[in-house]
């Protein structure tokens, strides 16, 4: 179904483009020559051809570049073609075939002017080129059906009760308690006192390990 609407598209945008680049080509030719006869140029008076031209280049764009059926470009661009390869042949009949002297929206319309400079064989050229590419004729992949949605997870819970903490482990109960700062209670081993008699300035206690063969010094 896709190729048959592609079909009929590019029945309607080959003659839409041969009107809309022939009134473009034709009011920039004759504006810029009258430019030149005056000696005077006005920008203004390129709009409305350039608008020509730019809607051609959109409907040329969207039926050669998106990935659609290649039978639009297809036709398109070989009912483009077809006239500029007929001039090798009968240039004189082709010519006299192309009708002359229509006019769109008061301004003239020389469906010849596109024909006889190339501008036709040119865009064809492309548009048939374009329906070389091999992902073009294949199918867009459909999405799959039937796939079931996990809810995705949420933020962690903040809400728990005294009830839902995990049990306190071993290594955690064999923690000292918390103090207040006061020093250990344990008791260490008492200073060495000196006997009575003994001045504090006098010679250090005796070791009781002291080996015998050593002299005392006072």
């Amino acid at each position: 179904m896709r190729h048959l609407w592609s079909f009929l598209a590019g029945l309607v945008v080959a003659p839409v483009t041969w009107v809309l680049v022939t009134l473009g080509q034709d009011g920039s030719a004759r504006t810029v020559d009258r430019w030149v006869d005056i000696g005077k140029y006005n920008s203004a008076n390129l709009i409305e051809p350039a608008v020509w031209l730019a809607v051609a280049g959109l409907l040329l764009g969207l039926i050669g570049s998106l990935r659609t059926s290649p039978a639009g470009p297809l036709i398109a661009g070989l009912l483009l073609v077809t006239p500029y390869v007929g001039m090798f042949v009968a240039p004189f009949e082709v010519r006299d075939r192309i009708p002359d002297g229509w006019k769109v929206l008061g301004d003239p319309l020389p469906l010849r002017l596109p024909v006889e400079n190339g501008t036709l064989f040119l865009i064809g050229l492309m548009l048939v080129l374009a329906t070389f590419s091999v992902q073009r004729w294949r199918r867009w992949p459909r999405p799959a059906t039937g796939v079931e949605l996990t809810p995705a997870e949420g933020p962690e819970r903040q809400d728990y009760t005294l009830t839902d903490w995990p049990p306190v482990t071993q290594q955690e109960r064999d923690t000292a308690p918390m103090t207040l700062g006061y020093p250990d209670p344990t008791p260490t081993d008492p200073l060495p006192r000196r006997t009575g008699g003994e001045s504090p300035w006098s010679a250090p206690p005796r070791s009781p390990h002291r080996p015998e063969d050593t002299t005392e010094i006072r």
